[in-house]
């Protein structure tokens, strides 16, 4: 079989051009890896009228619901929230049987068309959480089932109980059940001839727990970025004076105790007068938090040099990434990341936690990446390196030229191409 001439069923359940977070990397991945392959997509109806109105002449099977599924969604969602928060590892839980399923009717119209050879590999992409299974791979045995990338379960760090007892972290042993009581769990795991894991964390819990060896599974971060969020290195321009403009830092999130906003807005506080007035903080999102991060704020006397946007759709995020010369975001507890490579795509030195995907993002050439000893040594970090960073022109400008080169490894057809190199060394291999 040579170059691209072979036939990809890609199983993406969350596919979806007009949503965020999974449904949109999910889509990123089907748009990169159909524009290089022949694909077929098996999704969920839900997403049928955004992908109709860009796809509508694609290899597309959308996967319906039953009335009781439909029924059960909206229960489960209600048992899983207290107080409108919702409880993401009792969810996950809950969900399952909504994607048990979809993929029970994946692998009955999907069966045969395997077993015929209508496709040259089968590869499963989302769900991205390492907790369902995927039961094609009971028909894969001579076609080639790649799976992910799978990303999840990092756990919070010690120092910071207290935000994963609001997270409810109490709830995650459901995961721990849940692979020993979902049909067909470990079967994926063990049976799949490729893994894509998204963090080193999911990488190596995915070969203690399965005995996984390294020649069927990789690193392979999950999220990515658009080539429209890519800065040109010549346009970082030369780094503003200090004298005459401040340095701006920012901060893109929600608002909630564990992406750490709190934590920039203290380390600003302590930093010395004379660099406070060499700065702004601009903070965009919203959340549970915002009423609490504005007192927090005054109760600093920082109301001059700190500013909250409130939600801005993800596109108007652009202007404050051009804007800014700092990117400070401390989340302790962060899968994708993604707000971390459109920071680095516009050239912004990176402050984070290192404790997920981000931290791996984040290189010492391009940034800060900060040890979750305790909210203390945050903090502290933090304030050291915010300094470092206004006082040394040169080390921010270095910074911002090494963080767009590191972006673009993270370019959505850099990763599709990567991806289809896997299916032509699986083929190759099979």
């Amino acid at each position: 079989m040579s170059s691209n001439n072979f036939k990809v069923l890609l199983i993406i359940n969350e596919c979806n051009p007009e949503w965020a977070s999974v449904p949109l990397e999910g889509y990123k991945f089907y748009d990169g890896i159909s524009k290089l392959v022949d694909t077929t997509l098996v999704t969920h109806i839900r997403n049928q009228p955004a992908l109709e109105k860009i796809h509508s002449d694609r290899d597309i099977t959308y996967i319906d619901e039953s009335k009781l599924i439909k029924r059960y969604y909206k229960i489960a969602a209600q048992l899983s929230k207290v107080k409108n928060k919702t409880i993401w590892p009792l969810h996950n839980a809950l969900m399952y049987p909504v994607y048990g399923e979809f993929d029970h009717l994946v692998y009955s119209n999907f069966k045969a068309p395997i077993l015929g050879g209508d496709y040259d590999i089968v590869h499963a992409i989302t769900p991205m959480m390492p907790r369902y299974p995927v039961k094609v791979v009971k028909v894969c045995q001579k076609k080639p089932f790649m799976l992910g990338p799978v990303n999840g379960g990092v756990p919070f760090p010690r120092g910071f109980q207290e935000i994963a007892f609001q997270e409810f972290s109490y709830f995650n042993f459901l995961r721990a059940i849940g692979r020993l009581l979902i049909p067909g769990y470990r079967r994926t795991y063990k049976e799949a001839d490729y893994i894509l894991a998204g963090s080193t964390y999911t990488l190596n819990f995915l070969k203690e727990v399965f005995n996984i060896d390294n020649q069927r599974i990789e690193l392979f971060y999950e999220n990515g970025i658009s080539d429209s969020f890519i800065k040109k290195e010549q346009e970082v321009g030369e780094v503003k004076s200090q004298d005459n403009q401040p340095v701006n830092l920012l901060f893109v999130g929600r608002l909630v105790p564990y992406k750490g906003a709190d934590m920039v807005i203290e380390a600003v506080s302590k930093l010395e007068a004379s660099t406070q007035e060499k700065i702004i903080l601009t903070i965009v999102g919203d959340g549970s938090e915002r009423n609490a991060l504005e007192q927090q704020v005054q109760q600093t006397n920082l109301e001059k040099i700190v500013n909250f946007t409130g939600w801005v759709p993800q596109q108007e995020t652009l202007k404050y990434y051009s804007n800014a010369d700092i990117f400070c975001f401390p989340s302790i507890r962060e899968f994708g990341g993604a707000v971390v490579l459109e920071a680095m795509a516009n050239g912004l030195p990176c402050i984070v936690v290192n404790n997920g995907g981000i931290g791996e993002y984040v290189t010492a050439e391009t940034g800060f990446s900060i040890n979750p000893v305790s909210r203390e040594f945050v903090v502290q970090e933090l304030k050291k390196s915010i300094e470092e960073l206004v006082q040394n022109q040169t080390l921010r400008q270095n910074m911002s030229q090494q963080a767009i080169k590191r972006a673009v490894e993270f370019t959505w057809n850099v990763k599709a191409e990567k991806i289809v190199d896997t299916y032509r060394k699986l083929l190759v291999n099979g």
